[in-house]
């Protein structure tokens, strides 16, 4: 799909659709309400058409509502955004994408971007625009014979902006592509089944993936050399596997490095399934465990998109790479393990995998000294308890680090909130027999007691932050650009827009 900028323009560029915006205006008369749609940036030959129109005095510019109406057997579609006051980048990256998913049978689409701004902000709107293009229109359809119907090849934005301005505009699509297909890549890693993705095919994916990304390296340990790093948690987790563990170590340094750039690490969980080991899950709770790598396709989505843009800080990326199987191999409960980092780890439940896996990445993650570590998974059902579906919980050992990604979170529209680490659920993962145990005394507060146990893995003197994303990473319908099932790819946009501001 192709996303043009024409400017210098008061017409609607050739297209099969030409969709022009309009905000939505409510007066009040005595005890009537009347709203009416205000027609702003539209030229008198487009106010024109749509008064003719015999049925227009039913539309009123509410959110979402259409009208369509022809001018010269070109058509054309008026959509209402709602009250102006209300008017936000989310309200306009929502509104897009229903207009878009209700035009995609077209192969050309015109938007009038003048229209559409977000206080007359062109950049900001291009961008948002783009994104729910990007996002909107996304399907996982390669296993369906009759693919999704989507036929969209160009989407124009005009607008009478001098083409002086296309330079700025031109680089906000851009930028917004980049990141917005990074969101793809990551929602197909998570969508594809597991007979076909499993530690070594998803390792070999990403590598593949990074060739050609400017200033980026990859490296990839197998098993031999997870033992040579005494990864014992994360050897724990894959005996059971018929697959290799792969730790696959990114880095991406900007073009100019000086004592003042930062260095981020991006540490993900890659259970490309999750069949809960020993401690077996049930049937129900087994489907879409192939979703258990979420946190590392979030992870490598945020740093794939990070180096694309070029922005000018220097990113780790590690993603740990298993599945957790069922043999004669396969770890007990009850069995202690050491860590990479030398501390005994009590496994008294084998479905509490993602934490042993994280831990020892961590520690790896911990030797390049980076300013901070970022780590996501999809680690507890708890969070979904605590948050909902629709929340990332946010957990850390830094409270500017924390303030600063909830910020970006914000700034990308999407939802985070900070639980805390107290003392007593520390206390509560430590071991009789072990210097540490995988699960907590109780079910209660589960999510942040798993952030307790990461804690322990994480260097003296980082900033660490844990992002639980178990409930957002899946399924995310109430969202117009998130596909109604399967992979969000959430949180992304936050942790690119935390980077673009460190």
């Amino acid at each position: 799909m192709n996303i043009k900028l024409n400017l210098g323009t008061t017409e609607c560029t050739a297209a099969d659709v030409c969709v022009l915006a309009t905000f939505s205006k409510t007066e009040k008369k005595g005890k009537t309400e009347t709203s009416t749609p205000v027609l702003s940036g539209w030229t008198k030959e487009w106010k024109d058409a749509l008064n003719s129109a015999g049925t227009s005095k039913s539309f009123t510019g509410a959110k979402s509502s259409q009208f369509s109406f022809d001018i010269k057997g070109q058509r054309f579609l008026a959509l209402g955004l709602g009250d102006k006051k209300d008017f936000d980048a989310e309200t306009l990256r929502r509104v897009t994408s229903k207009v878009l998913q209700s035009l995609k049978t077209n192969k050309t689409l015109s938007l009038n971007l003048d229209t559409f701004a977000i206080k007359g902000n062109l950049e900001l709107s291009a961008s948002v625009m783009t994104e729910a293009a990007h996002l909107a229109l996304y399907s996982f359809d390669k296993y369906l014979k009759v693919k999704d119907s989507l036929n969209i090849k160009t989407i124009t934005l005009d607008s009478k902006a001098k083409k002086t301005e296309a330079k700025k505009i031109q680089k906000a699509i851009k930028d917004a592509s980049m990141v917005s297909e990074s969101v793809n890549v990551a929602r197909d890693y998570v969508n594809e089944p597991p007979n076909i993705l499993n530690s070594e095919t998803y390792a070999k994916k990403v590598v593949a993936d990074c060739k050609g990304i400017k200033g980026v390296k990859t490296k990839v340990l197998g098993k031999a050399d997870l033992k040579k790093h005494k990864m014992g948690m994360f050897l724990s987790v894959n005996a059971g596997s018929a697959y290799a563990p792969q730790l696959v170590h990114l880095t991406y340094t900007p073009t100019k490095v000086t004592k003042n750039t930062k260095h981020i690490a991006f540490v993900g969980k890659g259970l490309t399934f999750d069949t809960g080991g020993y401690s077996l899950k049930p049937g129900g709770s087994m489907v879409n465990m192939k979703f258990d790598m979420a946190g590392s396709a979030t992870v490598y989505g945020a740093f794939r998109a990070i180096a694309m843009l070029g922005l000018p800080v220097k990113v780790s990326c590690f993603l740990g790479m298993t599945d957790n199987a069922v043999n004669e191999h396969a770890t007990m409960p009850d069995s202690i393990v050491t860590a990479k980092n030398g501390k005994t780890v009590e496994i008294l439940n084998t479905d509490a995998e993602g934490r042993l896996v994280l831990g020892d990445v961590l520690t790896y993650a911990s030797e390049f000294k980076p300013d901070s570590i970022i780590d996501a998974a999809t680690l507890t059902g708890a969070c979904l308890i605590a948050l909902g579906t629709e929340v990332c919980g946010l957990m850390g050992n830094d409270p500017k680090l924390a303030e600063s990604l909830k910020k970006a979170a914000k700034a990308a529209d999407e939802y985070m909130w900070e639980l805390p680490i107290i003392e007593e659920w520390k206390n509560d993962m430590k071991s009789n027999i072990a210097d540490l145990k995988n699960i907590g005394g109780s079910r209660w507060g589960g999510t942040a007691k798993a952030a307790a146990f990461l804690e322990n893995f994480v260097g003296e003197g980082i900033s660490w932050a844990h992002l639980d994303i178990a409930g957002c990473g899946d399924s995310q319908g109430h969202l117009p650009y998130c596909p109604k099932k399967g992979a969000s790819g959430t949180i992304i946009r936050t942790l690119v827009e935390y980077a673009r501001k460190s």
